[in-house]
């Protein structure tokens, strides 16, 4: 039977984009569909009036981040388009910002620990190889409960704020995904950012590559030796089809998965996020400027963070201005994904001239699958997962291997890559 294409890639994330990049350069003729009306996915950049604004992801790390590295070599990426952000993380305690959150410099400090909570950190040294953490002796221990076990300064100060900072409910989800992702990726004051916005890899691997924008795939029936997708009024075939989107909507997508997938795919929950940024006529900071504050739960109900982007790097706001945005607790987000956006405006902003004087126009952006949680139920299906057999219908993003951030969805393309390659052998043939 013919195909329209070799293999058509659900989801312009950077895990799609990098598949299908990958693809490409192998010789395939390979198709992007993207349901929004530009590329980035969950690393998507919002430009208007000279901002630049990250509504998503952040910021990339030196370390433990491999195949990203490799990737942007392969994109001619140079050392000036992922600067370093240089500025200190702070940890919001007692109506100031104690700065060298995840450093060097908080384990001199403390960034908001007690002394006595100081002397419990080693406990938490925890064995966890962050390639299998399933393996780890915590089993299936949530970040709740380690945080039970230590001095209370740890949980309210470091495991929550962290989790929050994944967008997880500590209560649901794993203490080994956690702590193997910080041995992973090491200290917080290398972390660097794309000097033009979050989707920079994705605009640049999009320009080489076939990607239909603002079109929505609706359903994906493997039949055997490949698979069709439902564009719109349109059916297309394929000889393979990546699903390169959150779990749920994959699931959403593709009902016939074998058990193996159909399991982790349900186990496979996700948070949600609702992101504030302020556009400012002049910045704002806070005393020692860190580009980022933590507001654990111990200080405040409603924001998980603010960042302050004109920090990160100063090409994204105009010169002289100012960008300021607050991420909302995930325990608030599921509530607030509906709600008008000048009701979102009006709370975000009077939680955070608590901490600043902020004054500006205001947007939101919201993500309703954010970040998987990587519950114990989903680390417990991860392994037959992992070792299911390819088929015409794979998939490629940061919840495949439960890693939650850009590094997690490179890496599973590259894996995705390798099994449409095994499976396909080669282009079609002219």
């Amino acid at each position: 039977m013919s195909r329209d294409v070799d293999v058509a890639v659900v989801g312009a994330g950077i895990a799609g984009l990098t598949a299908a990049h990958e693809l490409r350069r192998a010789g395939l003729d390979v198709r992007v569909y993207e349901a929004a009306g530009q590329v980035g996915g969950r690393m998507m950049t919002a430009r208007r009036d000279g901002y630049a604004i990250d509504t998503g992801a952040e910021q990339v790390s030196p370390h433990g981040y491999p195949a990203t590295w490799d990737l942007l070599r392969r994109l001619d990426f140079r050392a000036e388009d992922v600067p370093a952000i240089g500025r200190p993380i702070g940890m919001w305690r007692d109506g100031r910002a104690h700065l060298g959150f995840g450093s060097a410099r908080g384990l001199v400090t403390g960034a908001g620990l007690s002394a006595r909570a100081r002397l419990d950190l080693p406990r938490l040294a925890v064995d966890v190889d962050p390639e299998r953490p399933e393996a780890s002796d915590l089993g299936d221990t949530t970040v709740a409960e380690l945080a039970r076990r230590h001095h209370r300064d740890l949980g309210d100060y470091l495991l929550q704020p962290a989790a929050s900072f994944c967008l997880w409910d500590p209560e649901k989800s794993s203490a080994a995904v956690l702590l193997g992702m910080q041995r992973a990726v090491g200290a917080t004051s290398g972390w660097r950012t794309y000097r033009d916005g979050m989707d920079t890899p994705c605009r640049r691997m999009a320009t080489e590559l076939d990607v239909v924008t603002g079109q929505e795939v609706t359903e994906v029936v493997a039949d055997g030796t490949g698979a069709r997708l439902r564009v719109g009024p349109d059916v297309v075939s394929a000889r393979q089809v990546l699903l390169c989107v959150p779990a749920p909507i994959a699931a959403r997508l593709h009902p016939g998965a074998p058990p193996a997938e159909a399991e982790f795919l349900a186990a496979c929950t996700f948070s949600s996020a609702i992101k504030v940024p302020f556009l400012l006529d002049a910045p704002v900071e806070l005393p020692g400027r860190p580009y980022l504050v933590i507001t654990p739960r111990a200080e405040e109900e409603f924001l998980a963070a603010i960042l302050f982007d004109h920090l990160k790097h100063p090409r994204r706001v105009p010169a002289g201005k100012g960008l300021v945005t607050a991420v909302i607790n995930v325990a608030n987000t599921a509530g607030l994904l509906d709600a008008p956006d000048h009701e979102i405006i009006a709370r975000t902003t009077e939680a955070i001239r608590r901490y600043l004087p902020i004054r500006g126009e205001a947007q939101v952006h919201r993500h309703r699958c954010a970040l998987p949680e990587c519950t114990p139920a989903a680390l417990a299906a991860l392994p037959a997962f992992r070792d299911r057999e390819p088929g015409p219908v794979d998939y490629a993003g940061d919840w495949v291997n439960l890693r939650p951030h850009s590094e997690g969805a490179v890496r599973t393309a590259a894996l995705a890559v390798s099994r449409t390659l095994s499976r396909l052998g080669s282009p079609i043939p002219v």
